[in-house]
């Protein structure tokens, strides 16, 4: 079930079986954030070269910057929406671009619904199915609040899950922040310093609040993030070693070469001959 509004919005629910490759092969896009609830064990998948297995009743959560090939698809319900639809850039800070659903978290984020979540996430989405057959004016908003309480669900069972409950609200922020611009400028800035004068803060005040919150440093999460994208490049696309170490703000192919084999453990030339 597809809705499209008048301003470009795009809001997709449907169910995944063995035969619905062409649907992963979407996401992504169309500038797409996507969840995907499976209801089985048989969902095994490479995302960004690295294979996961999912177990039934997990949740995962893709941006359109994620490589997704697929090894094995099983049964499974997919929400995709592109920003028109919902625009979560300029508020819902908690489950939007800047919540640990999409961009705040430095792991692909994957939760386990409980036995009291089951029934909740159920109704919910079935909800939502029933409002896709709507057709009066009052159906983009409706849909965009039966999203955002989704969100909300995910993001209280996966703060829940880790250890973000204990953490102060306003270190949360700095680390949602921090990720999100990251995002924004991984190519252009490569020191903490650099995100530390954007977020008005010193570098040992972000590093003192990720050794509470987060399993990485600050400065691995910028590395982390540009290691992703030189892999993507490198697997994916028909660009020359030094053309991706322009197009990452390295000054030169050296300088990237012992960034990426310090990280990486092989040349970058040995690992697109490797894809």
């Amino acid at each position: 079930m597809v809705f499209r509004g008048e301003g470009k919005e795009v809001f997709l629910l449907e169910e995944i079986k063995g035969s619905s490759e062409h649907l992963l092969s979407q996401v992504g896009q169309t500038s797409s954030l996507t969840l995907i609830w499976c209801l089985d064990d048989n969902t095994s998948l490479q995302i960004d070269g690295v294979r996961i297995d999912f177990a039934k009743d997990q949740l995962f959560f893709l941006t359109e910057f994620h490589r997704i090939a697929i090894i094995r698809l099983g049964h499974a319900k997919l929400i995709s929406f592109n920003r028109a639809f919902y625009c979560i850039l300029d508020h819902d800070k908690e489950v939007g671009c800047k919540g640990v659903l999409f961009f705040g978290a430095s792991q692909l984020p994957v939760l386990t619904l409980g036995a009291s979540d089951l029934g909740k996430m159920g109704n919910l989405i079935d909800v939502i199915a029933d409002e896709m057959n709507s057709s009066d004016g009052l159906q983009l908003e409706m849909l965009q609040i039966l999203l955002k309480r989704l969100l909300i669900l995910c993001t209280r069972i996966y703060k829940r899950q880790g250890s973000y409950e204990k953490i102060e609200e306003s270190n949360l922020d700095l680390v949602r922040e921090f990720h999100f611009l990251i995002e924004k400028h991984f190519r252009t800035k490569h020191t903490v310093a650099e995100y530390a004068e954007l977020l008005n803060k010193s570098p040992k005040t972000i590093a003192n609040v990720f050794a509470e919150v987060e399993s990485f440093t600050p400065l691995a999460l910028v590395h982390n993030r540009i290691m992703l994208e030189a892999r993507r490049m490198l697997r994916y696309t028909d660009f020359t070693v030094q053309e991706i170490a322009f197009d990452l703000g390295f000054e030169d192919l050296q300088t990237f070469s012992r960034f990426f084999k310090r990280n990486e453990g092989i040349s970058p030339s040995g690992y697109k001959n490797l894809s």
